[in-house]
């Protein structure tokens, strides 16, 4: 099976994460795509970002009984830190049978000769990538592995919702019904008075 990776922190995961997942499953040959949560980097101290069982269980209610979409706590449970070449040698031996891709924004295609050992990764998977305001290009946009899709660009962002949320806003219309509930339940993100 061909599967997208979309990796991310998913602080909260939010209806735009969603849509990009969508618009992969349908317009390119990926056939599921799995949710890859990040853990907490114990080196960067964010007081915003949620511990890692709840960005998965807002993702596991996001996506409900959608089949073709997964959610992978994966990295949590790898050594840290966490870097995305190893991730993809350990899926790459636990589950033979997939080929996997990676799918990003045009953001992190700029910095992509940053990440460690990315000429490896460009020689053994694809790299699907979604359009972000503001990309200047980089030195991998005419690579054979790397596949620009023309997904729509959604204007929401996790720290817009964290933002405002903490300002007393409500955004049910900005989530998954089901995630945007378990938010609420569990007060997150609220200021504490």
């Amino acid at each position: 099976m061909k599967i997208g990776l979309y990796f991310g922190s998913f602080n909260p995961v939010h209806i735009g994460h969603l849509a990009i997942a969508n618009y992969m499953l349908e317009f390119t040959e990926l056939e599921q795509i799995w949710f890859v949560v990040s853990p907490q980097n114990p080196f960067k101290q964010k007081k915003t970002l949620l511990k890692d069982y709840h960005r998965i269980e807002l993702i596991y209610r996001a996506i409900g009984e959608q089949t073709h979409f997964k959610v992978s706590d994966i990295e949590i449970k790898l050594p840290k830190p966490s870097y995305t070449i190893d991730t993809l040698v350990y899926l790459n031996e636990k589950y033979p049978q997939h080929s996997f891709s990676l799918i990003m924004g045009s953001d992190n295609l700029e910095n992509f000769h940053k990440w460690k050992n990315f000429e490896q990764i460009l020689n053994y998977h694809t790299i699907y990538v979604y359009p972000r305001s503001q990309y200047q290009g980089s030195r991998f946009d005419a690579h054979p592995k790397v596949q620009f899709v023309e997904a729509p660009q959604i204007q929401i962002s996790s720290s817009f919702i964290r933002e405002n949320l903490q300002k007393g806003k409500e955004l049910p219309f900005f989530m998954p019904t089901e995630a945007y509930k378990y938010l609420q339940e569990m007060n997150f993100y609220k200021t504490k008075n």
